[in-house]
């Protein structure tokens, strides 16, 4: 009895430093993403809204579609290949004077949450639903 109960307490704190060892680590100070899927979707996110700052300081507008946006900073042809970032769509829509770019993760929760950002740079997440320009800056 003694024996079955230690290997109960033993095989139970595994478990708990499993899960401990599944926690999100941040990738800088004060990163946002609370998942590593979180974390390459708002690196995306940031590179495009660079791409974008760099392609409008060049051409005196924004890129309207992603692929324009290739050799650009780091963006390159098969970075913007797919709609598929990870766990994540890619929205995109843009014309000469603003654009929005979207992540929506294939099921919305508190590690996967959605979002939005614009020409503004200010990115927007929800835990619930798509982002919008209404959502809260994250």
């Amino acid at each position: 009895m003694r024996l079955r109960s230690t290997t109960l307490i033993v095989a139970t704190l595994l478990v708990v430093s499993f899960c401990a060892a599944q926690e999100y680590q941040p990738k800088f100070k004060g990163d946002p993403a609370k998942s590593d899927s979180e974390a390459a979707a708002l690196g995306f996110m940031r590179t495009v809204v660079t791409a974008q700052k760099n392609f409008k300081a060049k051409h005196s507008a924004y890129a309207t579609s992603l692929p324009a946006l290739a050799g650009t900073g780091s963006i390159t042809r098969r970075t913007v290949a797919s709609n598929k970032r990870g766990d994540y769509t890619v929205g995109f829509s843009g014309t000469a004077e603003n654009y929005k770019l979207t992540m929506t993760p294939e099921t919305v929760d508190g590690t996967h949450r959605a979002f939005f950002v614009d020409a503004t740079g200010k990115i927007r997440g929800e835990e619930d639903k798509a982002a919008t320009v209404e959502s809260p800056t994250i």
